[in-house]
């Protein structure tokens, strides 16, 4: 971006001014609310339901962006209350209903044994199937998408 001419560049006295200015407007409801809405277009895009985001897709980006949307709720909800929460709330509920789809999905897709597995062989448990354990020798991670 580059300045208009006869524009002389602000001085970092006068950035740093502008700065503290904002600061004195802004609330900490304004910023967490702002990083909720922030992490739910993330975790849409890390979905991959689209044509140009599917490339994107990163279903361990999505767990995080969910897990610490809801960790932000409850303090937003102590600002705002009720109904002003609720399109976030909506938001975070779809998202988390296609972060199950696509994680189940994923599983069913990851546990198919080709014919003639090694014997032996065993299914994941439910822990191993969300990615929160890693089982000794195993060497599978979570599904990135």
């Amino acid at each position: 971006m580059s300045e208009p001419e006869g524009q002389p560049q602000p001085t970092d006295e006068e950035l740093r001014a502008a700065l503290e200015e904002q600061l004195r407007h802004i609330t900490t409801f304004d910023v967490i609310a702002q990083t909720a809405i922030s992490l739910v277009n993330l975790a849409g895009r890390r979905l991959g339901l689209s044509d140009d985001t599917e490339d994107e897709r990163d279903l361990l980006q999505v767990r995080d962006a969910i897990d610490a949307t809801r960790a932000l709720l409850p303090v937003l909800e102590r600002d705002a209350g009720g109904p002003s929460l609720g399109p976030l709330r909506d938001a975070l509920s779809s998202l988390q209903m296609e972060y199950a789809k696509q994680v189940q999905a994923a599983t069913a897709e990851a546990s198919e044994k080709p014919a003639g597995a090694p014997a032996g062989t065993r299914d994941a448990g439910p822990a191993e199937q969300t990615g929160r354990l890693w089982v000794p020798g195993s060497t599978d991670r979570p599904p990135r998408g």
